[in-house]
């Protein structure tokens, strides 16, 4: 199988790899833990109307005291490189072992599963480089308790949830006198909402694309071009099975999930909607761009072979009358052999009858706008 592998394309193999990461024959609710991955933080949020709090805390058992209160708890775990600490996590939560499996073992598929007094809602967050081209993409866990919200995330380095922290400490909007199921909603939507900056940014580079490719195409804005289809397959991959996951809370529902926060979810769906149409116009549009940059290249051979077809079209006859006077028969045995090489303006005479018949030719092809696209493209 490996080898099978290897032979595939390396877009193909990146792909098979996200999908099958885990080893064959493994027991179910079995921890891989990859060697790079950075040590966990854990961040507590608990709120209420009146009273909020925001710490950090060193073990998952600190979590215990404020899991049993009224009050609102969300547990942020940022990175997955401590089996100890996330599977003491998952004794503090009491999650199933194919929940924390799920939960470690990335990249997983986009999904919601309901675990009777637990929701799972596994996510896809992207969020855009700052210096370079590109994103960053990393999986984002959501377990729903009744008073409680546990986030898992790959790394600490980037996340979109500091609008909801913000809006959490400051008290605005209705989010402090929600429970725990629209702290999950807003999370959702929030992890949504950071498709559209890096999809502006796939804009502004389709639009550069569309301009280099018309004016001046290289093979730099080819492998561009394939960069940005490869890239807007992973957002695709990414945002399709989370629509899917939304639909399915919205539709199937759960006891975790009020009324009212089901009502919010459908905007949330409506969002990831439009994060799909935009994805699909850019692919389109990239798709299109391959097809201008092999007509701009074909064009523009065909330019220069027009080009090159014009000067050697007027040296033949050039050549033709060159030839014929080079070959310098005897004038003393036949008056029919060149008797033009005995004249006195005989070579001015030839250069003369060659420069007409050159400047003709340029005349007529000029005439016939055969040299209008040659000159545009000598300039550029």
């Amino acid at each position: 199988m490996a080898r099978k592998i290897r032979r595939l394309p390396k877009i193909l193999t990146k792909l098979y790899e996200d999908e099958f990461h885990h080893q064959p024959g493994a027991i179910p609710g079995t921890i891989f833990i990859d060697a790079d991955a950075p040590p966990p933080i854990i961040f507590l949020i608990d709120y209420n109307q009146t009273n909020f709090i925001r710490e950090q805390i060193e073990t998952p058992e600190e979590c215990v005291s404020y899991l049993e209160s009224e009050s609102v708890s969300w547990v942020d775990v940022q990175g997955l490189g401590s089996q100890d600490i996330l599977q003491r996590l998952g004794n503090v939560f009491k999650l199933h072992a194919l929940v924390l499996e799920d939960i470690v073992n990335v990249p997983e598929r986009p999904k919601t599963e309901d675990y009777e007094d637990q929701l799972l809602f596994i996510a896809r967050m992207v969020v855009p480089k700052e210096r370079t081209c590109g994103f960053y993409s990393e999986q984002v866990s959501l377990i729903l308790g009744k008073n409680y919200l546990l986030t898992v995330q790959e790394e600490p380095e980037h996340d979109c949830f500091e609008a909801v922290r913000s809006r959490i400490e400051k008290n605005k909007g209705i989010i402090r006198k929600q429970g725990a199921d629209y702290l999950a909603y807003a999370l959702l939507d929030a992890i949504i909402d950071g498709f559209f900056p890096v999809l502006e940014l796939y804009g502004e580079r389709i639009e550069e694309l569309e301009e280099e490719v018309i004016v001046k195409p290289t093979p730099q804005t080819l492998q561009n071009i394939y960069q940005i289809r490869r890239e807007l397959l992973q957002l695709r991959r990414a945002i399709w099975p989370q629509r899917d996951a939304i639909n399915s809370l919205i539709r199937d529902g759960s006891e975790l999930i009020g009324e009212e926060v089901r009502i919010y979810l459908r905007d949330c769906y409506d969002h990831t909607v439009q994060v799909m149409d935009m994805v699909e116009t850019y692919r389109e549009l990239s798709s299109g761009l391959m097809d201008v940059y092999l007509s701009a290249v074909s064009n523009k051979m065909n330019e220069i072979m027009k080009v090159l077809t014009v000067v050697s079209t007027i040296f033949i006859p050039l050549t033709f009358v060159a030839g014929i006077y080079g070959m310098n028969f005897n004038t003393e045995k036949s008056p029919y052999n060149m008797p033009e090489l005995n004249l006195y303006w005989g070579y001015p005479l030839c250069w003369a009858v060659m420069l007409a018949i050159a400047f003709s030719l340029l005349f007529f092809f000029w005439r016939r706008g055969w040299l209008q696209n040659s000159v545009e493209i000598k300039r550029n």
